[in-house]
């Protein structure tokens, strides 16, 4: 296989991830991961589900975790015979191995009741597998519009103190995704009412779920602040670079889309149908965020100055 072909089959790798993170939350907030009983593979003892609308659900995210997980093994085979590259060899493995998990995961979690903290690692888990085929993704495109292998060479240095920074916010960013899917599935979204203030107060009293939805949001905020600042060292700190300034700017869009959403979730959650594509989007946009970061940190450290 050539460069192009090795980029299509990433792209389409990362496609079926993609709908695998949607079907995930699909089946997390339409209370269907238990449409088909607590069976695993099987479906209320058959391979063709009944058609209600939680076995349809919870069983076509399972064809497409998958085949998520077929193509996953398919880039790993591809890069691996067609492609000396080392990062893009990890970013392939890795999307294999946490596809793996997150899978055992999700089948574990229909066999067998599970707390909202492990509930929570698995949606981490699923984001890690997402975040590495991203990365897949944009380097192999980086690498087949590259015209010349020792291109990273002539481009400008990084400063180690912004490689520190990119890291940190990427490590406090997935921290932070956990704490929100722990409010999602322990049932502490309601905790706090309304948008920016908390039941109407700036510092609400910090018992059961409104603690947990308070801290949430607190944490959020730092995030924020953190992508901004991050986002302004890498656009004015890289003019020579194109790539890290498009990915600073992506990251801070996204980040402030993420904050809106969440606003938004707050405001429809009185209504089902609307509350649930914003849970869509909130965790999609998470998903990307996350994605970014991670590209962003290893192109720092590819890039840091020695």
């Amino acid at each position: 296989m050539n460069t192009k072909q090795l980029k299509w089959l990433s792209y389409l790798t990362f496609f079926v991830m993609f709908f695998a993170t949607f079907g995930g939350t699909v089946v997390t907030r339409t209370g269907s991961g238990l449409g088909c009983g607590h069976e695993f593979p099987l479906c209320h003892g058959k391979f063709i589900p009944a058609h209600t609308v939680e076995s349809l659900i919870e069983y076509s995210h399972r064809l497409v975790s998958g085949l998520a997980g077929l193509l996953a093994l398919a880039v790993v085979i591809a890069f691996y015979l067609f492609n000396k590259r080392r990062d893009l060899r990890v970013y392939s493995v890795m999307t294999l191995i946490f596809v793996l998990v997150q899978a055992t995961m999700g089948a574990l979690a229909v066999l067998y009741d599970q707390s909202s903290a492990v509930k929570a690692l698995h949606f981490g888990f699923s984001l890690i597998a997402f975040a590495s085929a991203l990365m897949l993704a944009l380097g192999i495109r980086r690498v087949h519009k590259a015209k010349n292998d020792l291109e990273d060479v002539m481009l400008p240095r990084v400063s180690r103190s912004f490689r520190n920074i990119t890291w940190i916010t990427t490590i406090y960013c997935y921290v932070v995704v956990y704490v929100g899917a722990f409010v999602s599935h322990s049932g502490s979204a309601g905790g706090c009412s309304g948008w920016p203030l908390c039941n109407g107060e700036w510092f609400p009293e910090l018992t059961g779920g409104v603690k947990i939805a308070f801290l949430h949001r607190l944490a959020a905020l730092l995030l924020f602040i953190l992508i901004a600042i991050m986002g302004h060292l890498a656009y004015h700190r890289n003019h020579g670079n194109r790539e890290l300034q498009m990915l600073g700017i992506t990251a801070v869009v996204l980040c402030l889309m993420q904050v809106l959403s969440g606003a938004g979730l707050m405001y429809t959650m009185g209504n089902d149908e609307v509350y649930i594509f914003a849970s869509l989007l909130h965790n999609l946009l998470v998903s990307s965020l996350f994605g970014v970061l991670c590209y962003l940190c290893v192109r720092v450290w590819q890039l840091n100055k020695k």
